[in-house]
């Protein structure tokens, strides 16, 4: 399988990037700017020389998007930009959407709500044709990107299409330490993204990098997956 990432360049892209790569999933950097995309691939590969299991490869948005699933890492100004421009060949694709809208205001991280509620849902109806899920929102991208640094997050995921669910699920999964959880329809990424501005908040504050974990939940008794999990 490979995993596409636009928006690959960034913080949390390269992060995602690496822990994919570091699960033996084969991953494809996006940007707008190709030789950027192979630059960044070769930076995180230079950081980690001992890992040469590691594949992670760059190329422009489109190569990204030719991917099995594809990552929408982009900022979140850009997200319905950047899938429209490839969104040919996001048709039938299991889209994860990770962008947050934020913006800072002195100490403090803000949510900004877009006018469909989330960018997960803007992103959805950009793409009719995809399968869009919404996860990942709470991981820190520096912790993401140090394989040294043991993970220990629970990841919410939540979609409108069973099959993007279950699809996403699975791929977050593959990375020690994640736990993913179904919360349910598109419509609880707004409240999971606006939760985000809270959680960087706090770090800011706290000078950490905090993830989220949920109490009380047995993972292995919860209700039947909607569709049986499926990578490609």
């Amino acid at each position: 399988m490979r995993v596409g990432i636009l928006g690959g360049t960034g913080p949390l892209g390269r992060g995602l990037a690496l822990r994919l790569a570091a699960a033996g999933t084969s991953v494809t950097l996006g940007s707008r700017d190709v030789e950027r995309a192979r630059s960044v691939a070769a930076e995180i590969l230079a950081a980690w020389p001992n890992r040469r299991d590691l594949s992670i490869d760059g190329a422009g948005n489109a190569g990204a998007a030719d991917a099995d699933v594809v990552v929408m890492a982009t900022p979140w100004e850009a997200a319905v930009s950047t899938v429209q421009d490839v969104a040919e060949h996001l048709r039938g694709k299991v889209v994860v959407c990770v962008a947050n809208a934020l913006v800072r205001e002195g100490t403090d991280m803000l949510a900004v709500i877009p006018p469909r509620g989330s960018v997960a849902a803007t992103v959805a109806a950009a793409l009719p044709d995809s399968l869009v899920a919404a996860a990942a929102h709470h991981l820190p991208a520096r912790v993401l990107a140090d394989l040294e640094h043991r993970l220990e997050a629970d990841v919410l995921v939540c979609s409108d299409q069973p099959e993007a669910t279950e699809t996403t699920m699975a791929l977050v999964a593959l990375i020690p330490g994640l736990r993913p959880l179904d919360a349910g329809g598109l419509a609880s990424a707004s409240a999971i993204e606006a939760f985000t501005a809270v959680l960087v908040t706090l770090n800011i504050r706290y000078k950490a990098h905090s993830t989220m974990g949920l109490f009380g939940l047995d993972h292995n008794s919860r209700v039947p997956p909607r569709t049986p999990a499926r990578l490609p």
